[in-house]
């Protein structure tokens, strides 16, 4: 019952904070934040929202202060942190593709190897995992946090290399700067507590959020096609239709037509209603989905 059970719930401040609260919105929760306030108001009597950076959700969620959140996966990394990583929840600020953590130099210096930065300096905001990396690699390097402005190191002269997360690299070109290595692919995760998986009530809870959120996501490239069909022209029109599950189709009342319902990848209508019409089909209605789960 509501009161009874309450799920602690971390909502990523800052970069991830609009796009996590538009998901969650069509996922069927509203989140709405208070102005100067972590604590956000949410339309479910069994959640209580706290807002985070992204860099310290993991922490806050293995310690128990936050039964799961949503963080990239570059900080369950950074920060070591032993939780359980529920769902896979690819989407930005700016798209849905996961972001790259890159080792990126200056245009016109010599370096095109990692092993080539020797004895160099790096700068990150995540110092940890690189630290971890050139270790693993054998590589001695000296790796410093970077409060900031990370790309403009390296051309002011503070630094030899940074590692710097991008999801185009067009930042990076921007500044005149080299990727000459890959050093970590990222995403924004589902998490759990350890404490809070096992408890049946909050699992359960966590699971109907995450399939929701999933379905969101799903839906997002996904359109419903609706259209009608006469009787002797359904064959052509089934030939083709690149539907996600076999079409639904139904007799019209006392007709020769069909109604014929599918639901097919956003980027394919564009060529497929034509050809739809030109095989026989009429009345053709294009509709977004807010969920496929």
């Amino acid at each position: 019952m509501a009161g009874e059970n309450r799920l602690k719930l971390g909502i990523p401040k800052g970069s991830l904070q609009d796009a996590t609260i538009a998901l969650f919105a069509k996922s069927g929760w509203k989140i709405r934040p208070a102005h100067r306030n972590y604590f956000p108001e949410v339309d479910d009597a069994e959640i209580v929202c706290s807002m985070c950076r992204a860099q310290e959700m993991s922490r806050y969620v293995e310690s128990g202060l936050m039964d799961c959140g949503l963080t990239g996966k570059d900080w369950i990394l950074e920060n070591e942190s032993d939780v359980i990583e529920v769902a896979d929840l690819v989407y930005s600020k700016t798209s849905n593709r996961p972001a790259r953590w890159v080792l990126a130099v200056a245009g016109d210096s010599p370096f095109r190897r990692p092993e080539d930065l020797q004895g160099k300096k790096i700068a990150t905001e995540l110092v940890g995992f690189t630290k971890r990396y050139f270790s693993q690699a054998g590589i001695d390097v000296d790796v410093e946090f970077s409060w900031g402005a990370t790309e403009a190191k390296v051309v002011e002269g503070l630094a030899d290399a940074i590692v710097e997360v991008t999801e185009t690299g067009t930042t990076i070109k921007a500044h005149g700067l080299r990727i000459i290595s890959e050093i970590l692919i990222t995403n924004t995760k589902f998490i759990a507590n350890k404490t809070a998986w096992a408890d049946p009530w909050k699992r359960a809870k966590i699971e109907q959020l995450v399939m929701l959120l999933e379905g969101a996501l799903r839906a997002e490239k996904l359109v419903g096609l609706k259209m009608n069909v006469p009787e002797d022209k359904v064959e052509a029109v089934m030939a083709v239709l690149p539907a996600l599950n076999s079409p639904t189709v139904a007799h019209l009342f006392n007709s020769k037509w069909l109604s014929v319902e599918i639901v097919v990848e956003e980027h394919t209508v564009r060529t497929l209603i034509p050809e739809l019409k030109a095989k026989g089909a009429e009345g053709i209605i294009e509709y977004a989905l807010n969920k496929v789960v």
